[in-house]
C-alpha cells in the first residue's frame, strides 16, 4: 500500500491557494465531478436543479459554481437561507412588497429575492424548512414565472434559474404532509446528489489544499506530521468539509513547531476519531508531590511517568501538553519544577518513557 506522500493527490494539490470545493467544476473526486457535469446540463435546459447532501458537503459552493459556469454567469446570484429566516418575514424576504404594504414597511418597498433573481439564478438553501403556506406561492410562481409584491395590485414578470438544496429527505417530508407534493415534482425533476466527505476518494488532496490555505508557501506533505494523517484520513467527518476545514484551520493556528503534530488536532475532533487525548483524570497535576533527585520519591511513580509521557507524545510542544493535561503552561512549568523534570528534550527521558 502506497504512503499518504505518495498518493497522486498530493501533487495536485501542492501550492493551491484556494480550497478545493471552491473550484468543483475541477474537482478530483469523480462524484463531485458528475453531480456538477448533470446539474450543469440540467440547469442549462431550463430544468430546476435539487441539490441533496448532507450538512457541510458543499451544497452552496455547487450553487455557486453552477452559476458561474451557466448562462447567466453575468446577472445576480441571489440566495436565500429557507431555515434562518423567520417565518413571519419570509414572505415578504422572497416576494417583496410595495410602498405602505404593512405597518413598518419601508416607505420605498422592498424588491423581493425573486425579483432580484430577475435574469439570473435564484437558489433556495433548506428548501425543506420553507413554511407550506409560502409553498403554495412559491409554486405559483415557479408555475407562471411571475410574482405579486405583497400590497401590490399587479404582478411582474420574473425570469430566473432556480437551484434548490436540502440536507434533507423532501420524500419523506411530503408523506408527513410538511411538504407540498406538486412543489416536489416542481423542483425535484432535476436531482444530484453530493457525497458525504467520507465517500470521497480526495480526502488527502482537500487536507493538502486546505493547509495550503491557511499556510501559504509551505508543502503541507512536510507540515503534518506522520501521526497526525491517519486520523485525518481515517476520519469519517460527520460534519463534512465545514469540520474539517474548522479542524485544519485550529491545528494550523495552534501549533508551535515546524508540523502539525496530534496533539495540535482539537481535542474534540481527537476523541470523536478514536484517537482520544490523554485526560487530566489520569493525574491531577496540580496537586503532585514534588521529587527531588537524590531524595525519597514522596509522589506515585505513575504520575511523574504520566506527565512525561503526555510531553513525549506532545514532542515536548508546551502548549500542547497542557491542553492535554488540562493546565495551562504557568501550571505546568510549576508541575515540572515540583516533579523535578527538565522542560526541555532529554534523552534519558525519552529512552526510558517513549512507547515502543
Amino acid at each position: 500500500m502506497p504512503s499518504v506522500h505518495e498518493h497522486p493527490s498530493f501533487a495536485r494539490a501542492h501550492a493551491t491557494s484556494v480550497y478545493p470545493e471552491c473550484d468543483i467544476a475541477h474537482d478530483t473526486d469523480p462524484q463531485v465531478r458528475q453531480a456538477f457535469r448533470r446539474a450543469l446540463r440540467l440547469m442549462e435546459r431550463g430544468i430546476a436543479v435539487l441539490i441533496q447532501g448532507e450538512t457541510g458537503t458543499g451544497k452552496e459552493v455547487l450553487a455557486r459554481a453552477l452559476h458561474e459556469h451557466s448562462q447567466r454567469h453575468g446577472a445576480p446570484l441571489v440566495a436565500l437561507n429557507c431555515a434562518s429566516i423567520p417565518e413571519t418575514l419570509i414572505e415578504s424576504e422572497l416576494f417583496g412588497y410595495s410602498r405602505g404594504a404593512f405597518s413598518g414597511a419601508l416607505p420605498t418597498g422592498k424588491k423581493g429575492k425573486v425579483a432580484q433573481a430577475d435574469g439570473g439564478t435564484l437558489f433556495l438553501d433548506e428548501i425543506g424548512d420553507m413554511p407550506f403556506e409560502q409553498q403554495t406561492r412559491l409554486l405559483r410562481v415557479i408555475a407562471e414565472r411571475e410574482i405579486t409584491p405583497l400590497g401590490a395590485e399587479r404582478s411582474v414578470p420574473v425570469n430566473f434559474a432556480l437551484i434548490c438544496a436540502t440536507h434533507q429527505s423532501l420524500t419523506h417530508l411530503v408523506e408527513n404532509g410538511s411538504f407540498r407534493e406538486d412543489l416536489f415534482y416542481r423542483i425535484a425533476t432535476g436531482v444530484v446528489q453530493l457525497p458525504a466527505l467520507r465517500e470521497r476518494t480526495d480526502r488527502a488532496e482537500l487536507v493538502c489544499s486546505m493547509v495550503a490555505t491557511e499556510l501559504p508557501g509551505c508543502d503541507p506533505r512536510q507540515v503534518i506530521a506522520a501521526d497526525a494523517w491517519p486520523l485525518l484520513l481515517g476520519h469519517s467527518w460527520p460534519g463534512n468539509l465545514r469540520q474539517m476545514r474548522a479542524v485544519i484551520r485550529y491545528a494550523c493556528a495552534v501549533k508551535e513547531g515546524a508540523r502539525i503534530q496530534r496533539c495540535d488536532l482539537p481535542a474534540d475532533f481527537l476523541a470523536q476519531a478514536g484517537g482520544q487525548p490523554l485526560q487530566p483524570a489520569r493525574t491531577n497535576v496540580q496537586n503532585v508531590t514534588p521529587i527531588r533527585q537524590g531524595k525519597p520519591a514522596t509522589a506515585p511513580v505513575d504520575e511523574r511517568e504520566d506527565v512525561l509521557g503526555v510531553l513525549i507524545d506532545c514532542r515536548w510542544n508546551m502548549t500542547a501538553a497542557a491542553r492535554a493535561l488540562g493546565i495551562c503552561r504557568p501550571s505546568l512549568y510549576r508541575v515540572l519544577r515540583r516533579l523535578d523534570i527538565a522542560p526541555l528534550k532529554n534523552q534519558l527521558a525519552l529512552g526510558r518513557y517513549a512507547p515502543s
